[in-house]
């Protein structure tokens, strides 16, 4: 962890908002200041949906909701990141207090209820990083997480006009119907809701790879089920997992029964198990996105013998720091070397062969 385990007490001491507010304003100086990051070795290099991953190491959504810090982010060392989630008008969230640490745990309990700046001032931040790119005749890997307002009387018009907005500009769209903090939405997993927004999304935005944010508390016939929905609808892929809304494993711990999302590593093997379910159902025919408790090159490669093609973290990077995703780059290559694998594609469902 280096300079950042002098760093994170400092940051501690400062409400969880606070902090990442100083964040993302680093970053964003990070971004113009940073040389380019040392390539990535070859061994990570992968495509899925169609798109060429220097890496398979991504930035969740949730930590640059507005799109205002994917250069310094990309910077770091991540192979993709993705902004969100977008609202079609910006929204407050939920009252503050609304994100609590679980230090002990390296864990997060949040309620945000998708506070962002809304589509229209996303994408002309995306718009403009974008422009920069192509000036500079450099690329990213961008997502675009996209959900509802709070108090939008059709929720599911709300996750097109996100598909609308969006489709030309995101190198992938991410549905999300996971989140615990706006109420009812979850709601939307079942099947016939879900079935409706792809339907409408895919409608909107027919040549954008597409992936659907599950929640890892669904049954797992529920979850297999929209795994089979998908399977048969167009769909690219599933993120699996969001947050979970079961606290059993931090009951104890200061925080531990606040309302909302955990995040870190109490979530990490539900989500491996629920992604290790859904890959024999899929095996590559799906992009499968393994979220929930990374912090170690030894939970992605996990993440990825169980059947994820790519890993996203977030609060992984809360407890350890921006280097973090340096050791994890180094430390999945030698995993993969370890055992024989030429790519990662290649460990993809080690775990089931």
């Amino acid at each position: 962890m280096g300079i950042y385990t002098t760093l994170r007490p400092l940051l501690f001491r400062l409400p969880p908002e606070t902090a990442h507010a100083l964040t993302l304003k680093a970053l964003a100086l990070a971004g113009r200041i940073l040389p380019q990051r040392t390539p990535d070795d070859h061994i990570l290099a992968c495509t899925v949906m169609g798109k060429n991953f220097s890496n398979p190491i991504g930035l969740a959504a949730g930590f640059d909701k507005n799109g205002e810090v994917m250069g310094g982010v990309l910077k770091l060392g991540f192979g993709f990141t993705e902004i969100g989630t977008l609202t079609p008008v910006p929204q407050q969230g939920n009252p503050q207090p609304r994100v609590f640490r679980l230090p002990a745990q390296e864990a997060v309990i949040n309620r945000l209820g998708f506070n962002n700046l809304g589509h229209v001032a996303a994408y002309h931040k995306l718009s403009l990083f974008r422009a920069r790119m192509a000036r500079r005749g450099e690329s990213a890997l961008i997502g675009v997480n996209i959900g509802a307002n709070k108090t939008a009387e059709d929720r599911i018009s709300d996750y097109e006009k996100g598909a609308v907005r969006f489709a030309q500009l995101a190198d992938y769209l991410t549905v999300n119907i996971s989140s615990p903090n706006t109420p009812g939405l979850r709601d939307l997993q079942a099947l016939p809701h879900v079935t409706e927004i792809v339907a409408r999304v895919r409608a909107a935005a027919p040549d954008t790879p597409l992936l659907i944010k599950i929640a890892p508390d669904l049954d797992m016939d529920e979850a297999l089920a929209i795994a089979d929905m998908a399977l048969a609808k167009n769909v690219d892929g599933l993120i699996v997992s969001n947050t979970t809304i079961d606290h059993q494993a931090v009951l104890s711990a200061r925080h531990g029964d606040e309302e909302g999302g955990l995040s870190g590593q109490p979530l990490f093997a539900a989500s491996t198990a629920m992604l290790s379910e859904i890959y024999p159902l899929t095996r590559g025919k799906l992009a499968l996105v393994g979220v929930g408790g990374i912090a170690t090159p030894e939970h992605a490669y996990a993440k990825i013998c169980a059947g994820a093609d790519l890993v996203q973290l977030y609060t992984g990077l809360i407890y350890n720091g921006p280097w973090v995703i340096g050791k994890l780059r180094r430390g999945l290559a030698e995993l993969l070397r370890r055992d024989g694998f030429e790519n990662v594609a290649a460990a993809t469902g080690s775990d089931h062969r």
